[in-house]
């Protein structure tokens, strides 16, 4: 039998994180996880906003780990996975009026990170709130050693990977219409920056 997967990060950053979304999402109904990992975060924010219901997604290989997370906890609003690559065609139909990515980013290449943002316009309601965990730099500068430490080691793992620049990600998201409307300090250096669709 295959072990669930683990990723201590997840358990650290959660409730940092559940306070962010407990107020931006305190009035939402269908959320979209956008990478989720090994399946931990899913579980725990779909256990702790049982208003809303949580699609967890994510490319196939990692499928079947958040499978056997979401199985054992067995929580009435956490339909199946959905596979999600953000580079490929098949993107899911919404509406989703939020949606929420953790550390993924500084893992996709530039232009997933576009493409990342541009599918959103389709899927998204018009007043959809976006919430994106993890770091960030700030005017082109790394906010702290450790992040550039992160980001010396993200790109020896591959060049396309790196800590983004806030004010880039945040001229995408003004692309497709949303606002930042929050941006919030977490531990260990992370942020969490949350927008809002303007309609």
């Amino acid at each position: 039998m295959t072990d669930k997967p683990f990723a201590p990060s997840c358990e650290r950053n959660r409730e940092p994180i559940l306070s962010v979304l407990r107020a931006h999402f305190a009035d939402r109904t269908r959320v979209l996880e956008i990478g989720s990992g090994t399946g931990q975060h899913a579980v725990y924010f779909a256990a702790a906003l049982p208003h809303v219901v949580w699609q967890a997604s994510d490319v196939a290989d990692n499928l079947p780990g958040i499978r056997l997370w979401l199985d054992e906890a067995h929580l009435p609003n956490t339909p199946a996975p959905i596979e999600l690559d953000v580079s490929g065609a098949a993107w899911p139909v919404g509406p989703y009026d939020a949606l929420f990515s953790a550390n993924t980013l500084h893992i996709m290449s530039w232009p997933e990170v576009e493409q990342f943002f541009a599918h959103l316009a389709g899927l998204a309601t018009p007043d959809a709130k976006l919430a994106i965990y993890g770091p960030f730099n700030y005017d082109g500068k790394f906010t702290s050693a450790s992040n550039a430490a992160f980001d010396e080691s993200l790109r020896a793992r591959a060049p396309h990977m790196g800590i983004r620049d806030r004010d880039a990600v945040d001229a995408l998201a003004r692309g497709i219409g949303f606002a930042l409307v929050d941006d919030c300090e977490m531990p260990a250096n992370n942020r969490t920056l949350v927008w809002q669709r303007q309609q």
